[in-house]
């Protein structure tokens, strides 16, 4: 059987970070974990939450690392080399403020963009080839500070959107992990139907 596919969410752990924008990446995995009835563990030597799962014949490993965003790398660099996973079977799932919510981007690698979550995983696995999911959040009109608006959850006039385009980002990760990453970014990358940017995607 052929190697790992790993995918992990990013976020931050305890309850007062849970269903914040910033957690999406969390959020996704779990909805994977649920759909392929995967169990999550706890384990210390990563300080990760590790799930498995086998998928159309492929073997899946889904993490959550619990050492906060901005030292996510410390979790996953070790996971990575303990699994042996190629960097190519690498996917990580996470928010992007300067995507307007209801977008999704999936690329084969790329830079941090200034996410000190994708910062860390660079400097932790010495690469930055390896495939990321976007899952765009927007920003708070009118300023460039975004600290607060990242870390607050979802208003009742985004929630049903939010909603349907986890499920949505969730698929995309599926199918980068079966179908590979080619078709993955061909069926949906762009915007979510439904969402109000819909149409506006360049």
């Amino acid at each position: 059987m052929e190697n790992w596919h790993l995918i992990v969410g990013l976020g931050n752990p305890g309850a007062e970070y849970a269903r914040t924008r910033h957690n999406v990446g969390f959020v996704v995995v779990e909805r994977l974990a649920q759909r392929w009835q995967a169990p999550w563990t706890y384990e210390k030597r990563f300080n990760a939450r590790v799930a498995r799962a086998e998928v159309a014949g492929k073997r899946l490993l889904l993490c959550q690392p619990q050492t906060y965003m901005n030292a996510s790398g410390e979790s996953v660099g070790p996971l990575v080399a303990f699994y042996r996973v190629p960097l190519a079977q690498l996917l990580v799932v996470v928010d992007d403020a300067d995507l307007p919510l209801g977008q999704l981007r999936l690329r084969p690698e790329g830079s941090s963009g200034g996410h000190h979550g994708l910062e860390s995983l660079e400097h932790h696995l010495g690469s930055r080839a390896y495939a990321r999911l976007r899952v765009g959040i927007g920003r708070q009109p009118g300023t460039r500070q975004i600290a607060g608006y990242v870390l607050g959850r979802f208003s009742s006039t985004e929630a049903a959107l939010a909603d349907k385009v986890l499920t949505v980002a969730a698929d995309q990760a599926e199918t980068w992990a079966v179908a590979g990453i080619q078709k993955a970014m061909n069926q949906f990358n762009g915007t979510v139907a439904g969402s109000a940017s819909e149409g506006k995607e360049q």
